[in-house]
């Protein structure tokens, strides 16, 4: 794996598709259930690979992400583990009502793979943006909803996505992360800590963790200490890692890429003010507006998702 050193020994890998790919290839290997389902969307889901030494295990069904679900659902129906990858925008927008009867109603173990998720397609606009997939499928019982921060968490997502027995919606981006921001342990459910301080929290998920985590490098700086938390599960919430950290009364900031509308930052609040905690908080992601146009660095520069962002909020958050 090509590596560039980064600030605090962080190594920056690969973009998490390419990982998501290279795992799909792996597993293939020995497990000739595993299958990959596309809606003319292996190149940009890195599946050409695959495709190239599993012909008989991936499936092209055009633009029809509608289809691509059915089918997918078809497959694992019959005992295959299939992976339905198309761009995150049209598969929980298009497809929600397969989603919802033939998947998870139905309880269909099927992979759906959003990809260049988020703001990746900058430019393309809103039509390309997928900042609702987070709220649409929270709502949708018997989902287990996933965003990787790094290559690590990418890799055992997929590896532990293709043993599980009830559906799963794993999220990508399309910029290079980086390799492994912390522990070797992983499980669905459960966050990951990063960094501990005693001063706020991030509680990040996907990619938008590597900013809050640059941010924190920032405050240690300015002698302020950040704990950095990898939600990187928004659906099952890992709530009691999320309440032991607010339980010292310091300040809450999430962080996400995604509508600041019924994302990780609501489900936390919403836990948290359930059950009598009363931190000071504040929700960083995508406002309830018309997104601005630009590359994915561009957008989240504007909208505060970024190392001086998040700075600049956590010390005003502070005051």
């Amino acid at each position: 794996m090509e590596t560039k050193e980064i600030k605090n020994e962080v190594l920056l890998g690969k973009p998490n598709l390419e990982v998501f790919s290279a795992t799909m290839q792996k597993l293939a290997e020995t497990d000739r259930g595993i299958m990959a389902v596309t809606s003319d969307s292996r190149g940009s889901g890195k599946l050409v690979p695959f495709g190239q030494k599993f012909p008989e295990q991936i499936v092209e069904v055009g633009i029809a992400e509608q289809n691509l679900v059915g089918v997918a659902t078809g497959l694992a129906a019959m005992g295959k583990k299939a992976f339905a990858v198309s761009p995150a925008c049209f598969l929980t927008a298009r497809s929600l009502e397969q989603i919802k009867n033939d998947v998870c109603y139905s309880d269909n173990p099927v992979k759906l793979i959003g990809i260049s998720a988020g703001v990746s397609y900058g430019a393309l606009g809103s039509t390309h943006h997928s900042l609702h997939d987070y709220a649409v499928l929270r709502a949708i019982n018997n989902i287990t909803i996933v965003a990787p921060a790094d290559n690590f968490e990418t890799e055992a997502a997929i590896r532990s996505a293709a043993e599980m027995e009830t559906p799963v919606y794993i999220r990508f981006g399309k910029k290079a992360m980086p390799q492994n921001l912390g522990s070797i342990d992983f499980e669905f459910g459960k966050g990951r800590v990063l960094k501990e301080g005693s001063d706020l929290t991030f509680v990040a998920t996907g990619e938008g963790v590597w900013p809050a985590y640059q941010a924190a490098l920032k405050l240690e700086e300015e002698g302020i200490h950040a704990t950095v938390l990898s939600i990187h599960t928004i659906k099952p919430l890992d709530t009691g890692l999320i309440e032991k950290f607010a339980s010292n009364g310091q300040p809450i900031l999430t962080v996400e890429e995604h509508s600041v509308n019924g994302g990780l930052g609501e489900a936390v609040a919403s836990h948290l003010f359930q059950n009598g905690f009363r931190n000071k908080f504040k929700i960083v992601g995508l406002p309830d507006d018309h997104t601005v146009h630009g590359s994915q660095v561009e957008i989240f520069d504007h909208y505060g998702i970024s190392e001086e962002g998040l700075t600049k909020t956590a010390i005003e958050l502070l005051k």
